[in-house]
């Protein structure tokens, strides 16, 4: 009897292992990812954090529709003599989002967007998922960077520490000179001091020679050459609420068509998913606030590229043919020592923990077929190309990462990738 009951007691548990394996498979074939870890946010924001608020808060918004950035960057490269508010106004008549838009008088921030667009996509979606999440762990590398004597009023910028509450210390950072904004390129593990998460390594990506002549970095920082960009600057970061404000009037002169509708009280941005361009989302929360009626063919077939006058189905939208896989899975440590990605390198790798998501490309579920494949593979030639003439590193598939199958572009980082 005892021998019966043990084995009914096997088959049982047996069962169950099999019934949490099933579903766990299903949750990774549907995309379902945990909540973002603040470490992990912090990891997202740290190249970015030092911006200056208008341009922070911009650059948050655009990152929540990647598509458009591939667009926008493709459009920079097309037009590179096109510069500062000149390409604002040149590209008004665009389908993007406000944001996008606005990034194209900033193409040292725009091109590092377009070239990591697994770091995009993620940034997007922590920002989706709770936006003051996102612009608390901004402040506290602020606050780290501050204290570790990095940050600091420069003829750049004007560093303003506020008392918002008896607990609470707000750092904004304000262009020194309005109508002239300047790009900082910083190395996160000098800034923000010894960095606190080994699990969770900042992104990082060198400054580029072509913005930032000689690439020196002067107690950490570069900072290149001002934008003369002041019509571009529509947003703004409201951190006692937790969120992004857009100046509606600001908008409409950079997008005659900007949806007020996008606004909510108090001037507070609003993802506007038709821009989204079917690209998944990563949460259920999200996906079920955003997704209706947006992915799918629908919303494949409304995403088209303009390159030359021509219409063109924009490089990245392929299943299976995202920035960088991150092969089996998406971990820091192991997968990351695999692919070389020691402390001082600039390379995060293929690998980035990724929750039951696994190594999901940052594109899965959007366009397909063999079109698509090949215009990625086309889109990555030309990053790799942008790359080489800029005197960076050439795109270099990580030891871990995926490698071209069936046509499609899969591995290695474009532009230099990260180091860490």
């Amino acid at each position: 009897m005892k021998s019966w009951r043990g084995h009914l007691a096997r088959q049982i548990f047996a069962y169950l292992l099999a019934a949490a394996a099933a579903g766990w498979n299903v949750a990774q074939a549907q995309g379902v990812a945990p909540t973002f870890k603040p470490e992990e946010i912090e990891a997202l924001v740290a190249p970015i954090a030092l911006y200056p608020d208008s341009l922070l808060s911009q650059v948050l918004m655009a990152s929540t529709y990647p598509l458009e950035i591939v667009q926008a960057a493709r459009w920079v490269k097309a037009n590179p003599n096109v510069k500062g508010d000149a390409a604002v106004k040149a590209v008004e008549n665009e389908t993007w989002d406000v944001s996008v838009k606005s990034l194209v008088a900033f193409p040292q921030a725009l091109e590092p967007m377009n070239e990591k667009l697994d770091w995009t996509q993620k940034l997007g979606d922590a920002f989706l998922a709770d936006q003051k999440s996102v612009l608390d762990a901004v402040q506290r590398l602020r606050t780290r960077a501050e204290q570790a004597g990095n940050l600091q009023s420069t003829e750049q910028q004007k560093v303003i520490v506020e008392q918002a509450a008896p607990q609470q210390t707000v750092i904004k950072i304000e262009p020194a000179t309005p109508q002239v904004i300047y790009v900082p390129a910083y190395n996160p593990t000098i800034v923000y001091g010894a960095w606190m998460y080994p699990g969770y390594p900042p992104y990082y990506w060198p400054p580029p020679p072509l913005y930032y002549p000689g690439g020196a970095l002067v107690r950490g920082f570069a900072w290149g050459v001002g934008v003369a960009a002041a019509g571009a600057i529509f947003g703004g970061c409201n951190w006692g609420r937790g969120d992004v404000n857009i100046n509606v009037n600001r908008a409409v002169s950079i997008d005659k068509n900007f949806n007020r509708a996008n606004v909510g009280g108090g001037g507070q941005w609003q993802h506007d998913a038709s821009h989204r361009k079917g690209v998944s989302y990563r949460d259920s929360a999200s996906r079920e606030k955003y997704g209706k009626g947006i992915g799918g063919a629908e919303g494949r077939r409304d995403y088209r590229g303009r390159e030359g006058g021509a219409r063109d189905r924009v490089a990245t939208a392929d299943r299976g043919a995202a920035g960088a896989r991150g092969g089996a899975g998406e971990r820091p440590g192991a997968g990351n020592a695999a692919a070389g990605n020691r402390p001082g390198n600039f390379d995060r790798g293929a690998t980035d923990r990724g929750g039951p998501s696994g190594g999901r490309d940052a594109f899965q579920g959007v366009g397909g077929g063999t079109a698509s494949q090949r215009d990625f593979a086309r889109g990555r030639a030309s990053n790799q190309s942008m790359a080489a003439n800029r005197g960076g590193a050439a795109a270099r598939p990580s030891a871990g990462g995926a490698r071209p199958s069936g046509g499609a572009a899969r591995g290695g980082r474009g532009g230099g990738g990260r180091r860490r």
